[in-house]
Order: structure tokens, then C-alpha cells, then sequence
């Protein structure tokens, strides 16, 4: 018995191994707590797919972003920007336009609809709680939406 005992174990230690189907924390998953400073924090990153061509197909812009080292939530303003662990939210820029709008939303999602045809530009920055965007965090997506699609009336 013992043996077959052991023979189990060692099948399960070989498959979590082989899977790598090893529990992970929350603090793995969703980062650190945000009751403690983190000392030396790792700059932080922006990392966007690429526009969902289910979207484009219909004149919207649906791109899928996560961050790292920073988490997004709206809270602005100067003393925010010394806040432990980061904090910041995302700057949209459609098609070169003087304006922008801040997302901290941290929907997963940027959306956009109503594109006309033709070719346009999302440009996505990482900024933090005073609006300065973070060095080399920004991701532009040049796109064509196709003649066939016609911008939604409500």
C-alpha cells in the first residue's frame, strides 16, 4: 500500500511539473498590496494588442492593453504622482487631434466607435497621476477601416 501511496504522488508531482499547473498567489497574479511602499519599483510597462479586426469590420477600434508596475485608477493631481505602489491611467489620441482623453477605468479594453473609412491612428500613452507619460510606455496603431462600413446613426 505504501508503495502504491508513494507511485501516486510521485504520477502527481510529474504531471503538476509536465503542466505547470502549480497554484500561483494573488500577489503573483495581481501584484503587490497596495498597503505597502514598494522600495526600488520596476518602471512601469504598457503592452497592447493589436486592434480586433471583428471590430474593424464595423468602423470600431476594440485593442486589449494590460499594464505592469503600475496600477490604474482615478486619482490625479501632483501628490498622487509619490504614491506607493504606482499609480496612473491611459491618454487616447484619435487621429493626431489637438485633445486626448484620460481612461483609468482599467477596463482591459480601449473602445472606440464610429470610425469613418479609411485609414486612422490610436495613439495609447501610460501616464502617470499628473499626466506626464511615462518614458517609452506608448503604443501607436495605425489602422484602415473598410469602405464597406458605414459609421452607426443614432
Amino acid at each position: 500500500m505504501t508503495m502504491l501511496i508513494k507511485t501516486l504522488a510521485a504520477a502527481a508531482a510529474v504531471t503538476l511539473f509536465a503542466t505547470g499547473s502549480f497554484a500561483q498567489s494573488a500577489r503573483e497574479i495581481r501584484g503587490p498590496s497596495p498597503y505597502v511602499a514598494i522600495e526600488n519599483e520596476p518602471a512601469p510597462k504598457l503592452i497592447v494588442d493589436d486592434p480586433l479586426p471583428e471590430g474593424l469590420a464595423i468602423g470600431v477600434y476594440w485593442a486589449q492593453y494590460r499594464v505592469e508596475n503600475l496600477r490604474i485608477v482615478p486619482v490625479f493631481g501632483k501628490g498622487a504622482v509619490s504614491a506607493s505602489p504606482r499609480i496612473g491611467h491611459l491618454h487616447i489620441i484619435v487621429d493626431d487631434l489637438p485633445w486626448w482623453w484620460a481612461d483609468a477605468s482599467d477596463n482591459n479594453t480601449v473602445d472606440i466607435a464610429n470610425f469613418p473609412p479609411g485609414q486612422h491612428k490610436v495613439r495609447i500613452q501610460l501616464v502617470d497621476a499628473n499626466h506626464n507619460v511615462f518614458p517609452g510606455q506608448e503604443v501607436t496603431h495605425t489602422f484602415t477601416i473598410p469602405d464597406s462600413v458605414t459609421p452607426h446613426q443614432h
